[in-house]
């Protein structure tokens, strides 16, 4: 499973000129599940953005997480972080999942999010979407559960 997850004041997120989703200061994480992915996976992320220590402490350092400064998510499905662009013009997306499993494990890490006590917001899933937001920092960091 993938992640982007990016360090924000505020981010929402749009379908058809509706606001679906909005968070003010927390992480705006977008999720990219991949064909061999499985729960534990979907576990592995929710745990890691919930824990990761990206938000400063009064000394300035990055010490704290999203957790421990009562921040806000706002989860976002994006099957195109599995995007291989390495050969032609165009991605291939063979390796991201098929949306069935992928809408599962999506909703497992948002319910794990959930589960840690954190107010999660979403996108809609398979939906075009329009999202906006104001990177704080900026703080962007890429997470991948395999290999890990």
């Amino acid at each position: 499973m993938r992640g982007l997850i990016q360090r924000v004041a505020e981010a929402r997120v749009e379908v058809e000129s509706e606001v679906v989703g909005a968070i003010g200061r927390g992480v705006l994480l977008f999720v990219g599940v991949g064909r061999e992915d499985t729960e534990t996976d979907a576990e592995w992320l929710a745990a890691k953005v919930a824990d990761l220590r990206i938000f400063e402490d009064e000394a300035g350092k990055l010490n704290c997480s999203v957790t421990e400064t009562s921040g806000e998510v706002l989860a976002v499905s994006q099957f195109t972080l599995y995007g291989d662009a390495r050969k032609g013009r165009r991605p291939s997306f063979t390796e991201a999942a098929a949306p069935e499993d992928a809408e599962r494990l999506y909703l497992r890490c948002v319910g794990e999010l959930r589960e840690r006590g954190l107010t999660v917001a979403t996108g809609r899933f398979r939906a075009h979407m329009k999202v906006a937001l104001v990177n704080d920092g900026p703080v962007t960091i890429w997470l991948e559960s395999r290999g890990n």
